[in-house]
């Protein structure tokens, strides 16, 4: 019986027509990280299990894709953790690695590893695949891709000044309308240092990450399960409440938290960082927002989020400050901060509100129809001289019937085809056909490559 092919849930194949939106995607987010001088690195898609686990907290840590140790690692499990049935158990016995959660965690232990080969302050940018064993949604997939863009070895807010422009200047090039939510950790740590509830820090951060999803009484609900008191609950919810623009909140925020040094020192990096992005004309919308904590464990400082305006999906750039992230591997005091693109909601995004170009500079401009040999081999020099023009340009491999011949260059969007037939080769010169507007040139092999080069 033959088996239908199909692919795991959760992944995506790309044909090349979306392959060339994806390229044009990543292309053009890689063209502005270089702009502001970040430099390209690559880690392996796998890691070791060490690396990932606790870096994410508990509902990421059980997102982690493991991979099976090599041979028979059945074998060599204790038969005491066999006979548990203990999946968790199990799994730390036979799976050593793990495929990427996503690529910050993966550039703290490459920095760590590699400090003596790289200059601090270090600005990379990392384009590659990420996975997570998450339940498929619309928007939501195992398998996606990210596009990184970090400095580390530095404290000072003019990097997270230059984050918020990366992302205006981005999504300006994708004609997007979106709105930056800018909160910092140490606010929400100072929230929880003056309800008295700082063994719960993380447990309210959480929570309160889910304020949009869920609803305020869930999130209530929420915190009283983990524990979170009565008292400590109703403290929240002004603060949950708070009115006015960025500004105004902020200022309500600074005398709530006056009996707080970590608070106040957050709310001093969002005044600073406010006052930083007054001086540019932003075409995003940029606000705070108390409410967004960003559910990783390992953001200490500045967390940002991105979300389209015009087509709802959630987030689709996020990241913040992370001042400890290297320390865990072995090398104390070295603040990072970066923030992440996710390319298939991009990709998603502007498929829907139909943004992409209509023509891509990558794609073929030019088919030479195949007439036979005689025109074979008078079509090929002509066609070499194309490409060394660098004029994308192919030949149909086989002496078809017309009609297929044009039906290949109209399925791959071919903007120009090449006729070169027994009247063209006596009189030395090509029949070139607009497929637009159905036109049509005599044109000598100069004039050819002339026009087709601009």
């Amino acid at each position: 019986m033959i088996q239908k092919p199909s692919i795991p849930k959760g992944t995506r194949d790309f044909l090349p027509s979306e392959m060339m939106k994806r390229n044009y995607i990543f292309d053009t987010i890689k063209d502005v990280f270089c702009l502001y001088g970040f430099q390209p690195i690559e880690t392996p898609a796998m890691e070791n299990m060490s690396t990932l686990l606790g870096k994410y907290g508990e509902e990421g840590d059980k997102l982690l894709f493991k991979v099976l140790n090599s041979g028979d690692f059945i074998s060599k499990v204790p038969d005491v953790i066999y006979n548990e049935k203990d999946s968790f158990k199990l799994t730390s016995q036979i799976s050593e690695k793990g495929l990427h959660y996503d690529l910050t965690v993966p550039f703290a232990r490459f920095v760590v590893q590699h400090r003596n080969e790289i200059s601090f302050p270090f600005k990379r940018y990392q384009i590659q695949p990420v996975w997570r064993a998450d339940r498929p949604q619309k928007g939501r997939y195992r398998e996606f891709y990210q596009c990184d863009v970090d400095i580390i070895g530095s404290n000072s807010l003019l990097n997270e000044m230059e984050l918020v422009q990366i992302i205006d200047d981005v999504f300006e090039r994708f004609k997007m309308s979106t709105v930056l939510k800018i909160n910092n950790r140490k606010i929400l740590s100072g929230i929880v240092e003056i309800i008295g509830e700082d063994e719960h820090v993380t447990d309210i951060t959480i929570a309160i990450d889910k304020l949009e999803k869920i609803g305020l009484d869930n999130v209530n609900n929420e915190l009283l399960e983990k524990g979170v008191s009565k008292e400590a609950v109703l403290k929240l919810q002004p603060i949950f409440a708070l009115e006015g623009n960025s500004e105004e909140k902020i200022t309500q925020l600074e005398n709530i938290l006056i009996n707080s040094e970590t608070g106040k020192e957050g709310i001093e990096e969002i005044k600073t960082l406010f006052g930083y992005l007054k001086m540019f004309n932003l075409k995003t919308e940029v606000e705070f927002d108390l409410t967004l904590a960003r559910g990783l464990n390992y953001y200490t400082g500045t967390i940002f989020e991105v979300k389209a305006k015009d087509f709802a999906i959630g987030s689709i750039c996020g990241g913040g400050r992370y001042d400890n992230l290297a320390g865990i591997f072995g090398l104390p005091d070295v603040s990072g901060v970066g923030v992440s693109f996710g390319a298939e909601r991009i990709f998603d995004v502007l498929v829907q509100l139909d943004l992409f170009p209509h023509e891509f500079p990558k794609t073929t401009k030019v088919l030479f129809i195949n007439f036979g040999l005689k025109e074979e081999i008078y079509c090929l020099p002509i066609l070499s001289k194309l490409r060394k023009s660098n004029v994308n340009a192919e030949i149909f491999m086989e002496n078809a019937k017309m009609k297929k011949q044009m039906a290949y260059a109209n399925d791959k969007k071919i903007p120009f085809v090449v006729m070169a037939g027994e009247n063209e080769m006596n009189e030395g010169k090509f029949t070139l056909k607009n497929m637009k507007d159905g036109s049509q040139q005599l044109l000598t092999a100069e004039e050819l490559i002339n026009v087709l080069s601009k």
